[in-house]
C-alpha cells in the first residue's frame, strides 16, 4: 500500500498584544490635570487667594483640567475601563465649561451672561449648575464601590464640595463656598496621592503606594 505524506501544519502565528494593550494607563494623567485645576480653584474658594487672581486659573481650566483631562478619558474608552473614561471625559467637560462659563460672566467684551443676567440669578444658575455635577459626581461616588479605597475616598470628597458650593452660590451664602472651597483643597490631595500611587506603581512594577482595591 502507497504510504501517505500528512504534510506538517501551519506555524502558529505568535500571539500580537491588541492596540490598547499597547497603550500606557492614562490614569495617573486624568487625576493629576483633575487634582491641579481643582486645588487651585478651591484656594480661592477657601479664600487662601483673593478673588482677583481667578481668571488665572482660566488657561488651567482649558488646557490641563479640560483638553488633557478629555484626552484621558478617550484613552481609557481604548482601554475598555468605562468608569474611567466617563469620569476624565465627564471632568474634563466640566473644566471647559467652566472656562466657557468664565468667559461670559466676566466683565469683558465676552461678558455676555453678566450683562443679560441679574446677579441673583446667575448665582441661582450657577447653583444649578453645580447640582446636576453633584448628582452625577453621586452615582460615580456609588460605583467607585468596586474600584478602589483611593478613589471612593476622592469621589465622596468631591461629593461634598459640589454640595456645599452648589448650597453656596444658589443661595448666596459666601460660608458654604468656604467650606467647599475646604474641601475641594482636600479632594485635591486625595486625586493628587491616586495620580501618584498610578505613576510610581505603574515605573516601579510593584506596589510602591497602595490604592486599596475592592472586590
Amino acid at each position: 500500500m502507497a504510504s501517505v505524506t500528512i504534510p506538517d501544519p501551519a506555524p502558529t502565528a505568535p500571539a500580537t498584544r491588541g492596540f490598547a494593550a499597547g497603550i500606557a494607563d492614562p490614569g495617573p494623567l486624568g487625576l493629576g490635570a483633575f487634582a491641579m485645576t481643582t486645588f487651585f480653584l478651591s484656594s480661592v474658594n477657601a479664600g487662601w487667594l483673593p478673588k482677583s487672581v481667578e481668571p488665572i486659573i482660566l488657561g488651567l481650566a482649558l488646557f490641563y483640567g479640560g483638553i488633557v483631562q478629555v484626552f484621558a478619558g478617550m484613552w481609557e474608552f481604548v482601554k475598555g475601563n468605562t468608569f474611567g473614561a466617563l469620569a476624565f471625559s465627564s471632568y474634563g467637560a466640566f473644566w471647559l465649561s467652566f472656562w466657557y462659563l468664565q468667559n461670559q460672566l466676566g466683565d469683558g467684551p465676552n461678558g455676555g451672561l453678566k450683562v443679560a443676567l441679574a446677579n441673583g440669578d446667575v448665582g441661582k444658575g450657577v447653583g444649578f449648575y453645580l447640582l446636576g455635577w453633584t448628582i452625577f459626581t453621586l452615582y460615580m461616588l456609588v460605583t467607585t464601590l468596586r474600584t478602589n479605597g483611593v478613589l471612593v475616598v476622592v469621589f465622596a470628597l468631591l461629593f461634598l464640595t459640589f454640595a456645599f458650593l452648589a448650597l453656596g452660590n444658589y443661595n448666596g451664602t459666601s460660608g458654604l463656598i468656604t467650606v467647599g472651597g475646604y474641601l475641594g483643597i482636600v479632594t485635591a490631595l486625595g486625586a493628587w496621592y491616586g495620580s501618584m500611587a498610578g505613576v510610581m506603581n505603574a515605573t516601579a512594577k510593584k506596589v510602591v503606594l497602595p490604592v486599596f482595591p475592592r472586590g
